[in-house]
Parts: structure tokens; C-alpha cells; sequence
């Protein structure tokens, strides 16, 4: 009798095991993150002085100052509203194509429907990274070719076309995505509307966009993520003044680097890490429940 509850006791005692080293390990990588962060935030608020001793203390004041600086003097608010307007557009152009073309893909028999969602797959394995100079060189040559038209240029320099590059490279992973959540859909739904009356056009956009929303909602912050934290495309095809974030921060590393002035500096981090954490904070719960329904569905 001693042998069983002995055993019984050791039984239960390994899912808490188990879940108490989960916890903890989840509770260290939220303190890898929470950390750096935190200490970034701290350090944008010290003043120059103050870098000079023990990084770990706390700043002696809340010095905004950094903050004024950072966006007029180094013109860090001109790079926010580019880097605001290009991403925007990015995904505005990027669900406009990759919304219609993946319930398409997802519910329609047509010739070639195949060798299309092969050609998507493949892009998948595309990094846009490693393309992006045959990408500049072919601008390059647009603009030679419209120069009596646009003596300036029109391609090159431009945040519009900037965001439909974003748009065009992450197609392949949107569109997957989006045709895998379409597919788990039950048809009865499209069925119901179509006994009602309503056109293809309606049921994607009234049935079926909102049950796909978990699913938007996870494209759009992956997408979010990869347009607002790119530099090297944007470094290549807007060449002059009007920069992106990624881009000015780097210009404000090297001018406050070499003048100790690290407040700026770090000021200039907060500007690009807080709205990833506010789009975060606000979709999280929609990605989360996205994340929970597709689990169930698979």
C-alpha cells in the first residue's frame, strides 16, 4: 500500500514539475525581453552626464528633451511619417491582391490553379534581401526610359513604389497563409449566402473576410513586422532625404556616437520599438484566438 501511494504521489508530482520549470522558463524569456526594453526606455530619458557612470542607475530626471531632439534636430519625425506612410501602403496593397487571390486559389477549380500555387510556394524561399539589387537596377532603368517624362526621376526615391516592393515580396507568404484559413471555412457558409442571393464578390467579402479575421489580423502583424523593421531595401531604393526609420536611426547612431550623446540616441529607439509594441498590444488578443481556432481546425 506504501509502494502505490508512493508511486501515485510521484505521478503527481511530474506534471507540477514540469509546469513549474515552464513557468520559470517562460518568465525568463519575458525577462529578456521586458529588460532591454525597459533599460532603453530609462537610458532616452538620462542626460548626457549621466552615461558616464554605472549604466544600471536610474535616471536623475525625466529629460523629454532627448525625445524633442531626436525628432526635429535629427529628423526623426520626418522618417516616422515615411516610414508610417510606406508600411501603411504596403499592406494596403498587399490585402488588396493576396485577399481576392487567395480565396480564388482556395475555392475555385480553374486551369493552372496548380502550377500558381506552386509558383507561390516557391516564392516562399525567396529572400527579397538577396534580390534587391536586380530590383534597384531594373527601377534604375525604368526611370532612364521615362526621363522625358519625369526629368527627376519617378521609381527611384519614391515611397509609394518602395511600398509596393514590400507588398509584391511578401504576396507568397500572404497568400498562403490566407488559402490554408479559406480551406478550413466550411463551404455551407458560402452556400447559405449564395441561396440568399448574394454575389462571390459579397460572400468575400461579408462571409467569408470576416470569419478569415484571425487569420488577417496574423498577416498583418507579420507583414507589419517585416516592412516597418527593414533596412536594407529601404536603404537601396530611397536614396535621399526621405528615409525610413530603420534607416535614420542608423544616420542618428553615427552623429550622436561620435558626440556621446547617447540620450538622443536612445530616444531614437523608443520612436522605432513603441509602435510595434502598441500594434502588438492591440491585436494580440485576435492573434491569439487565430493562433487557438487553427489549432482546433487542424
Amino acid at each position: 500500500m506504501t509502494t502505490i501511494n508512493s508511486s501515485s504521489r510521484s505521478r503527481m508530482g511530474r506534471p507540477r514539475t514540469g509546469r513549474t520549470l515552464t513557468y520559470a522558463l517562460v518568465v525568463a524569456l519575458a525577462l529578456a525581453i521586458a529588460v532591454p526594453v525597459a533599460w532603453v526606455l530609462l537610458a532616452s530619458l538620462k542626460q548626457k552626464g549621466e552615461f558616464f557612470g554605472s549604466p544600471w542607475t536610474l535616471p536623475k530626471g525625466l529629460h523629454f528633451q532627448n525625445y524633442v531632439d531626436a525628432f526635429v534636430t535629427a529628423h526623426m519625425g520626418r522618417y516616422f511619417l515615411t516610414s508610417v506612410l510606406v508600411t501603411v501602403l504596403g499592406l494596403v496593397f498587399v490585402l488588396a491582391v493576396s485577399v481576392p487571390a487567395a480565396y480564388v486559389i482556395a475555392r475555385y477549380e480553374f486551369r493552372g490553379r496548380r502550377v500558381v500555387e506552386t509558383a507561390l510556394l516557391a516564392g516562399l524561399f525567396v529572400n527579397v534581401n538577396y534580390i534587391v539589387v536586380p530590383i534597384f537596377l531594373m527601377l534604375v532603368d525604368w526611370d532612364r526610359a521615362l526621363v522625358d517624362v519625369f526629368p527627376g526621376g519617378f521609381f527611384i526615391d519614391n515611397p509609394g513604389v518602395l511600398s509596393l516592393v514590400y507588398a509584391a515580396t511578401s504576396i507568397p507568404f500572404t497568400i498562403y497563409l490566407l488559402t490554408a484559413y479559406f480551406r478550413s471555412i466550411p463551404v455551407e457558409y458560402e452556400e447559405a449566402a449564395a441561396l440568399d442571393g448574394a454575389s462571390r464578390f459579397r460572400i468575400m467579402t461579408q462571409v467569408m473576410l470576416p470569419m478569415a479575421r484571425p487569420a488577417v489580423t496574423t498577416v498583418i502583424l507579420f507583414n507589419f513586422l517585416a516592412y516597418w523593421n527593414d533596412f536594407i531595401i529601404a536603404l537601396t531604393l530611397l536614396p535621399g532625404e526621405g528615409k525610413t526609420l530603420q534607416v535614420g536611426l542608423l544616420n542618428l547612431f553615427t552623429a550622436q556616437k561620435a558626440a556621446a550623446d547617447y540620450g538622443r540616441l536612445y530616444a531614437g529607439m523608443v520612436i522605432v520599438i513603441v509602435p510595434v509594441l502598441i500594434l502588438y498590444a492591440v491585436i494580440q488578443r485576435r492573434l491569439i484566438a487565430g493562433m487557438a481556432s487553427g489549432g482546433v481546425k487542424g
